[in-house]
């Protein structure tokens, strides 16, 4: 579905080192293209087809790779003023596809866990969470609000 990636998105392929001891995955540097600055790293999770989705926020940049599982991440650029306003991008980000996504302030984004088993996104976001006043506007999921089918699609 990913014709055009929506203004400010960036993506970048994460490379997997292996040897007898395990893994090693580097994420997010300080010296990276994409980073902007540090705000805090989180963990959040989904279990098999649970949709988390649709929220925004007006300050913060996501930097989301999930580390576990796969996770079908989902963007919806609604910025009066962007020139990728309508576009939608969507990106299987995880084990088998392991991927940075990032996600500007202003466009709506959410994701659905399409693994067997539960899946584990891990997100450094460039804001701290503001308990009081977050900075998060959120739409349900599957209310027509946003022009996505969030079902899987057989073919």
């Amino acid at each position: 579905m990913t014709k055009k990636l929506i203004n400010g998105v960036m993506t970048k392929k994460l490379t997997v080192n292996v040897d007898e001891r395990g893994r090693l995955m580097e994420i997010l540097r300080n010296d990276d293209e994409n980073f902007e600055c540090f705000g805090q790293v989180y963990m959040t999770t989904a279990y098999p087809g649970v949709t988390k989705a649709w929220h925004y926020h007006k300050l913060q940049t996501d930097n989301f790779v999930c580390v576990r599982g796969m996770m079908k991440v989902v963007l919806y650029d609604t910025r009066p003023d962007s020139s990728t306003k309508g576009e939608i991008n969507e990106f299987f980000i995880g084990e088998h596809n392991p991927m940075l996504v990032v996600i500007p302030a202003g466009v709506y984004h959410g994701f659905k866990c399409v693994s067997e088993y539960e899946a584990i996104v891990i997100n450094t976001p460039t804001n701290t969470y503001n308990r009081t006043t977050p900075d998060e506007y959120r739409l349900a999921p599957h209310d027509g609000s946003i022009p996505y089918d969030w079902n899987r699609k057989d073919g």
